[in-house]
C-alpha cells in the first residue's frame, strides 16, 4: 500500500542520510585504522537500527492487512455502506480531508483491496493456540505497568513465577540495574513477566516491584506484565512426551508459552532482545560487552540468529528483535513437544544442517548462526526450581567466582561491636575493615551494631548492603540507621527524629536490604553510627558491604 511503502522509503532514506557523514569522514581521514574501525562500528549499529525499524514497518503492514480482511468480511456479509467505501474517500468528504496523505492513500488502497481480495488467509498463532479464540481477553495483559519506553538498544526479558521456598527476583533486578552505567539505564528496558495463575500473588509481586524499584519503574527502565489466565490452554490435555510425567510436561510447555508471550511484548521495544531468568547475576559492564560483541559479529555476518552470553539453558541468549517473529511462531508450534533450549537448538538445526551430511559437517555451520561469548556474563544462582521438588544446582563455570562481599578499606578508624552473635569468623570488625563480610545469627528486636569512631568524625554518606549472591534472603529488615552527635547543643533537634537515649534516626534499610543516605549537615561530627533492629526475622543477617565516607 502507498502509506506503508512511503514509510519504508523514509526508513531507507534515513539510513542513506546516516551513511553520508561517515563516508565523508572516511574520505577525509583516509585509511586510519582507528577511524575505520569506528566507522565500521557506527555503520553496523545503524544497520541493526534499520533492521529494527523494518520489523516495525512489517508489523504495520500486518495490521493493515488484518484490517483489510476484516473490512472485506464485514462488506461481504452486511451489504451496508462499506460497499461504497471508495465513494466515501473523496475530496469532498470533510473527515477524509483531515487525515494525513499517507493515511488517505492507505484507506483508498484498503477499499480497492476489498474489491479485489480473494480472501487468502495465512496461518497465524490461532492455528497453533486455538484456545485463544475462546476468550476475547486471552491476549490482553492482566497487568501492564509501563512508562512507554521504546526504541532502546537492549531489551532484557525476565520471566518469573512463584517458587516454593524463596524468590531471587529482587536480587536479579538489583544485579541487572547496578551493573549498568547511567547511560545504559537510559537505553535499556527490563521487562518483568509474571507468569503465575494466582492473581493475588501477581498483584502482590507487582506492588513489591513498584515499591522496591520505584525509580526504575517511573523512569521507564522496568516494565511489568502478566498474561490473562485465558492465555494458557487446558494443560491437563497436553500430549505426554519423552515418557515424562504430566507435571513436568506442563511445566516446560507453560515455560515455552511464557517465553513466546514475553518475546511478543518485547519485539517492538528495541534493537536487541536478551532472554534471562529471575535467578541470575550479571557481571559489571555486561551491556557494553554484549553490544560490542553484537556489533563485531554483525560486521562479519549479519545473519547470526543467537549470541550466547551464558552456557546454561536459556539464559543470556541475545536475538535481533527483527528475528523474533519467526522464533515466537516456532515456539508456539512446538510448545508441547520440547523444552525451550531444545526448541532453539532444533530451529538452528533446521536452518543450517543437511540430512545428507553428518554432525561433524553441521557443527561449524551452526557456529555461524549461534555464536558463543566467553567468559560468561551471567551466572545462575537459584537452587529452588519453579518446578515443584526440583533442585537446580547448575553453575556456569565460565562466569568465574562470584564475590561474597565488596570491601571498603577507607572507612574511618572505628571500633565496631554488635549484640548479634556472629557465625564462625565472619565478625563485624573484619567486615568494617573490608577483610570479610559479617554473618550473624537470627537478630532480635533491640539488637544493634555500633560503629564507635576513635575520634569525632564528620560523616557525609553511608552505604550498607545486606545479603549476598549465595544468601540473598539474609537481609536486614525494619532496621534503622542512627547517629550520636559529638555536640548535641548545636543541633536543631526540632527537625530530627530523636531516640530515648540521645541518638537521631537518619535512615533505614529498604525492601531490598540496602541502607544508603547522607548525614544531615546540622548534626556535624558524630561519635557513634549504629544499626538498630526493630522486629523479629526468620533469617540470619549478612552485611556484604559497609561504606562510611
Amino acid at each position: 500500500m502507498f502509506g506503508t511503502s512511503s514509510l519504508k522509503c523514509k526508513i531507507y532514506f534515513l539510513g542513506f542520510l546516516l551513511l553520508i557523514p561517515f563516508t565523508i569522514i572516511f574520505i577525509i581521514f583516509g585509511p586510519n585504522l582507528s577511524t575505520e574501525q569506528s566507522l565500521i562500528q557506527k555503520l553496523t549499529e545503524y544497520q541493526m537500527k534499520i533492521q529494527y525499524l523494518e520489523s516495525l514497518y512489517r508489523a504495520r503492514q500486518e495490521d493493515l492487512s488484518i484490517l483489510t480482511h476484516l473490512l472485506g468480511t464485514i462488506q461481504s456479509t452486511s451489504g451496508n455502506p462499506l460497499s461504497n467505501m471508495s465513494n466515501s474517500f473523496s475530496e469532498n468528504n470533510t473527515f477524509y480531508l483531515t487525515l494525513s496523505s499517507d493515511t488517505r492513500a492507505a484507506l483508498k488502497n484498503i477499499s480497492n483491496n476489498i474489491k479485489n481480495s480473494e480472501k487468502l488467509k495465512l496461518p497465524n498463532a490461532y492455528n497453533f493456540l486455538p484456545h485463544l479464540l475462546d476468550d476475547p481477553t486471552s491476549l490482553k495483559p492482566l497487568v501492564h505497568i509501563s512508562a512507554g519506553r521504546t526504541g532502546v538498544n537492549t531489551v532484557l526479558g525476565v520471566p518469573t513465577v512463584k517458587r516454593d521456598k524463596q524468590s531471587y527476583l529482587s536480587g536479579t533486578l538489583t544485579s541487572l540495574i547496578d551493573n549498568m552505567s547511567a547511560e545504559e539505564r537510559n537505553d535499556s528496558l527490563i521487562i518483568v513477566f509474571i507468569g503465575d495463575a494466582d492473581s493475588f500473588y501477581v498483584n502482590s509481586l507487582t506492588k513489591d516491584i513498584e515499591t522496591q524499584f520505584a525509580r526504575s519503574v517511573q523512569d521507564g527502565l522496568i516494565d511489568i506484565i502478566a498474561p490473562h489466565p485465558s492465555y494458557y490452554p487446558d494443560f491437563n490435555k497436553l500430549q505426554l512426551t519423552f515418557n515424562d510425567p504430566l507435571e513436568r510436561v506442563i511445566w516446560r510447555s507453560k515455560q515455552n508459552l511464557d517465553y513466546a508471550y514475553l518475546m511478543t511484548y518485547g519485539q517492538t521495544k528495541g534493537t536487541f532482545y536478551v532472554q534471562l531468568e529471575d535467578d541470575i547475576l550479571a557481571k559489571r559492564g555486561y551491556i557494553a560487552a554484549m553490544k560490542k560483541f553484537a556489533i563485531e559479529k554483525t560486521a562479519v555476518n549479519s545473519n547470526w540468529i543467537v549470541l550466547d552470553f551464558c552456557q546454561l539453558g536459556f539464559i543470556g541468549k541475545m536475538f535481533k528483535t527483527a528475528d523474533l517473529p519467526k522464533i515466537i511462531i516456532f515456539f508456539q508450534m512446538f510448545y508441547n513437544d520440547k523444552p525451550v533450549d531444545w526448541l532453539l537448538e532444533s530451529l538452528i538445526d533446521t536452518k543450517v544442517c543437511s540430512m545428507e551430511k553428518n554432525l561433524q559437517n553441521c557443527k561449524p555451520e551452526k557456529a555461524k548462526y549461534w555464536c558463543h561469548y566467553r567468559p560468561s556474563l551471567f551466572q545462575h544462582i537459584g537452587t529452588t526450581s519453579s518446578l515443584k521438588g526440583k533442585i537446580q544446582k547448575l553453575k556456569d563455570k565460565q562466569f568465574g567466582k562470584v564475590p561474597a562481599y565488596f570491601p571498603h578499606k577507607s572507612n574511618p578508624p572505628a571500633n565496631v561491636i554488635t549484640s548479634i552473635a556472629h557465625y564462625k569468623n565472619y565478625n563485624i570488625q573484619k567486615a568494617y575493615n573490608g577483610d570479610s563480610f559479617f554473618w550473624g545469627l537470627l537478630p532480635q528486636p533491640g539488637d544493634n551494631i555500633e560503629i564507635k569512631f576513635r575520634q569525632p568524625t564528620l560523616v557525609r554518606k553511608y552505604y550498607f548492603k545486606s545479603g549476598n549472591n549465595e544468601h540473598p534472603s539474609d537481609k536486614f529488615y525494619n532496621t534503622t540507621i542512627e547517629v550520636f552527635p559529638h555536640s548535641i547543643d548545636k543541633i536543631n533537634t526540632d527537625r530530627l527524629n530523636a531516640t530515648m537515649d540521645g541518638f537521631f534516626i537518619i535512615g533505614n534499610f529498604n525492601a531490598v536490604g540496602v541502607a544508603v543516605g547522607k548525614v544531615p549537615e546540622t548534626i556535624g561530627k558524630i561519635t557513634i553510627l549504629r544499626l538498630v533492629v526493630h522486629s523479629d526475622t526468620e533469617n540470619w543477617v549478612l552485611l556484604s558491604e559497609i561504606s562510611v565516607r
